[in-house]
């Protein structure tokens, strides 16, 4: 295998027992990053800073000195997080030529442990759609067709993976931004819990929901990513296993109008983790439509809040299809928003008692297959239908404060998504690793 496919914490080994020079993988990297396909999924790259991160942990891989396992690592970071003296523009023209003087804490972080960054990736613009087209700047391939959305917004960081541009990611994640892409690339997507991970020097979407999270090719990378971004040690993997545990499939929503593709390869995966163990149980629970019947009114007035000033100020720099996304939020009322959230606190406590038993909840990560991308910029039609769906069963996840882990199913572009309470990262990634054995 070419090493710039390897898993980031195998990268790591490699490193460290001095079979893997950071130097050379980090022009490997530019290389591939510097073709036709790399300059659809990186907005730029920052070649001067990888070089000089290379350099250092070759250094101290020769010395034994390494910071930790993901030491001379590279990773692509999508273009929302801050870099000191980078442009980052969270992929629109209204930000364009924003240029930051400090690096976001999460770079920081990984940075100080060792990790490398190599650029910044495209992203739907303002991180509000969950396809991953962008004609304002660049819609990265989908690994499986050029054709088809990558997934969005995390587009870029997905396929920098995919396509062997990066070892492993960081995203986003406000209502999918993470898993969508992962899915649809077959990578291991980390959904955090919001509030785990501080987001100074993030561009904000919603600040009620944003979250940060890794996209990566296993379960271990994730762990190790998340890690660094946390500035810890990763949890410990070893020995685990599915069985004695009991798994949920969250009936009822998760399943409308969902295609035949994506629903095989879910149930197929469902029934690989009952043959290791686990026990599985079906149950649709009520107070998820309540809260996702929430969505509407939470979500969209907090991001048209956020960025109002801009896009009125300059609504032609914008996509038409995302501006309207935004300005969809102006006419929810002050007293509807507040009492939506009183609300959804009711919904999140009733959800968190009616699952406690259950060491995870199951459901597709997306309902549908990637779209075709040209069709998805000619038709507003078809763009908001499947930008709806592709979202759906994520952004259940998000409206109840859940950390959500995506694998791959084994069936390409699609993933199967375990949930778990908030602040379960640690136990999550542990069970997600005896999943990911069991689904080969």
């Amino acid at each position: 295998m070419n090493k710039r496919f390897l898993p980031a914490a195998e990268q790591g080994r490699l490193i460290a027992d001095c079979k893997l020079d950071p130097v050379d993988q980090v022009e490997t990297y530019l290389e591939a990053a510097n073709t036709a396909d790399g300059r659809l999924t990186y907005a730029r790259l920052t070649p001067d800073r990888a070089r000089a991160e290379a350099m250092a942990a070759r250094t101290r891989a020769k010395r034994g000195l390494l910071l930790g396992p993901l030491d001379g690592v590279v990773l692509s970071w999508k273009d929302l997080f801050d870099t000191a003296g980078v442009a980052t523009e969270a992929g629109t023209r209204l930000l364009k030529g924003r240029v930051p003087k400090k690096d976001a804490q999460v770079l920081e972080r990984a940075t100080a442990n060792g990790t490398i960054c190599l650029g910044k990736t495209h992203m739907t613009e303002l991180a509000f759609s969950g396809l991953g087209v962008n004609p304002m700047t660049a819609t990265p391939p989908n690994v499986h067709d050029p054709r088809l959305a990558p997934g969005g917004s995390s587009s870029g960081a997905a396929v920098s993976v995919g396509l062997g541009m990066a070892a492993a990611a960081v995203g986003s994640d406000t209502g999918g931004s993470v898993r969508v892409p992962s899915a649809w690339n077959d990578l291991v997507g980390l959904k955090t819990t919001h509030g785990r991970i501080g987001k100074r020097g993030v561009v904000p979407l919603c600040e009620g929901f944003d979250t940060i999270g890794p996209l990566c090719r296993t379960v271990e990378d994730c762990a190790h990513v998340l890690a660094v971004m946390e500035n810890r040690r990763a949890p410990d993997l070893q020995d685990c296993s599915l069985k004695g545990t009991r798994l949920m499939v969250l009936e009822g929503l998760p399943f409308q109008d969902a295609r035949s593709a994506p629903i095989e390869g879910f149930e197929l995966a469902v029934d690989r983790l009952a043959a290791a163990g686990a026990a599985i149980e079906r149950c649709a629970l009520p107070m998820v439509d309540m809260a996702m019947d929430l969505s509407g009114v939470l979500f969209a007035p907090e991001a048209y809040g956020a960025w109002k000033h801009l896009i009125e100020a300059r609504p032609d720099d914008m996509y038409p299809l995302i501006r309207d996304r935004f300005r969809s939020g102006r006419d929810i009322s002050a007293a509807d928003y507040t009492k939506g959230w009183a609300d959804l606190r009711q919904w999140r406590a009733q959800y968190l008692e009616a699952t406690a038993d259950f060491d995870a909840v199951l459901l597709p990560t997306a309902p549908i297959m990637p779209p075709d991308a040209e069709r998805l910029l000619i038709d507003p039609a078809y763009f908001a239908t499947e930008n709806l769906l592709a979202l759906r069963n994520t952004r259940i996840g998000n409206i109840l404060n859940l950390c959500v882990l995506t694998l791959p199913t084994g069936h390409p572009a699609t993933g199967i998504s375990m949930m778990a309470a908030p602040m379960q990262e640690d136990r999550l990634l542990r069970l997600g690793m005896a999943a990911e054995h069991a689904l080969g």
